[in-house]
């Protein structure tokens, strides 16, 4: 008999450490193949040079990659601890949809139970957004922005043809900015739904190892 072939690895992508401690003291059990957590360290210039790179290892050729992390809601009605699910990133260099968000939705909403999940286009900038910024990011389709999944995705996809996605926890949204009180709890409650992720990932990059009919 010949042997299976390995399958192919998950690369989940997270900026800051904050984010790549959440992940790392996360359960691991339940991956079905090989998973390396990246910080890339912050901002789209860092995220790009960082998958890159790290795509250039053979090892990692037919990798699926996620972006994860904390991210600022656009719309209103939205608060710290939601959860967004990417169906496309976009920067001005250009956009990339992601893979069987219906089946990230589903996991997302078992693996975290309560949490509020939104879909929608993700979008990216090179700074930290605030204040009337928000709206006119809105006014484009987008529901919640981050500086590295946009320079992830793209990256990653331009490094070989491979499934991609983006899951986002929000920290921030239009009635929480950063710069008000309440910031704090904002933030361990992000931290505390980023750690429960996990499983939902590794449900996603499962179905993608399932031959297809």
């Amino acid at each position: 008999m010949s042997a299976q072939p390995a399958p192919d690895p998950l690369l989940i992508a997270c900026a800051l450490g904050i984010e790549h401690l959440a992940l790392r003291t996360s359960d691991r059990g339940g991956a079905g193949g090989p998973v390396t957590v990246l910080r890339t360290g912050m901002g789209p210039k860092a995220a790009e040079r960082s998958v890159t790179g790290l795509l250039a290892d053979p090892a990692l050729a037919g990798a699926a990659v996620l972006a994860t992390g904390f991210c600022a809601g656009l719309a209103p009605g939205m608060h710290p601890g939601d959860l967004v699910v990417a169906e496309e990133t976009r920067d001005p260099r250009g956009t990339v949809p992601c893979v069987a968000t219906d089946l990230l939705v589903k996991e997302l909403v078992r693996a975290v139970p309560g949490r509020t999940v939104h879909t929608g286009p993700l979008i990216g900038s090179d700074h930290v957004v605030r204040g009337p910024e928000r709206s006119d990011l809105l006014a484009t389709g987008a529901i919640a922005v981050d500086m590295e999944s946009a320079a992830t995705l793209l990256s990653a996809v331009r490094a070989g043809e491979r499934p991609v996605a983006a899951v986002r926890v929000v920290v921030d949204a239009p009635e929480h900015e950063l710069v008000r009180i309440g910031t704090v709890r904002g933030g361990i409650s992000a931290f505390r739904v980023l750690r429960r992720v996990l499983p939902a990932f590794f449900e996603w990059h499962r179905s993608l190892l399932l031959p297809r009919r």
